[in-house]
């Protein structure tokens, strides 16, 4: 089952699975959401306005009624890593408008320092460079051949994914994992009674 999602600020539209977070939804659409505490909700940087369907959604959890006043919650915001699309229906989100920060370059510094430099010590410190890089170059050629270098980046790969999963999880609201445990428990029980009906008295 999927939610039809629509971005107002991104004009960006969309469907969302039913069960998923409006944080993993919208960066599925390419809306990036803000999310400084790793899905805990411990401020609120991942706060987006409902504009409409937020019936649709689960209800505000504790982390939720902590980090946003009643009027907050009253104008319809919600935190995006812990608003959960519960049904189908047509969810209207603005995401908080973002600041143009300041770009830093880390080279300019540097820049600067070897731009003051006198001639030959200009040439010493390029001619230390091209060294380091090539023997950085020569290193990795040697000690990591590709087919070794290409099965240990997906073993690093799959491991990464599991552990992205695991994490997830552990960061849900405890509202949502009595949920999910309590959902599980009633299919593992209905599949095991599937398995061994029992067995009809025969007649006399």
């Amino acid at each position: 089952m999927e939610a039809e999602l629509k971005f107002e600020r991104e004009n960006r539209n969309g469907i969302g699975v039913v069960g998923s977070y409006l944080i993993d939804a919208a960066r599925r659409l390419g809306v990036e959401i803000r999310d400084e505490s790793g899905r805990l909700g411990l401020d609120d940087s991942s706060a987006v306005t409902i504009k409409s369907g937020a019936e649709f959604l689960s209800s505000p959890t504790k982390a939720e009624k902590e980090q946003l006043t009643d009027e907050r919650r009253a104008n319809g915001e919600r935190l995006a890593s812990q608003a959960k699309i519960e049904s189908v229906g047509e969810i209207v989100i603005l995401t908080t408008e973002k600041k143009e920060e300041p770009v830093i370059d880390p080279n300019e510094e540097y820049r600067k320092e070897f731009a003051e430099l006198p001639l030959e010590a200009k040439i010493a410190n390029l001619v230390k460079l091209e060294s380091m890089a090539l023997s950085e170059t020569v290193n990795f050629v040697l000690n990591a051949p590709y087919a070794i270098g290409g099965k240990i980046v997906d073993v690093l790969a799959q491991f990464g994914f599991k552990i992205d999963e695991d994490s997830k999880k552990a960061a849900q609201p405890e509202e949502h994992q009595a949920q999910e445990t309590e959902t599980a428990e009633t299919t593992e029980a209905g599949t095991s009674g599937a398995k061994n009906p029992k067995k009809k008295k025969d007649k006399v």
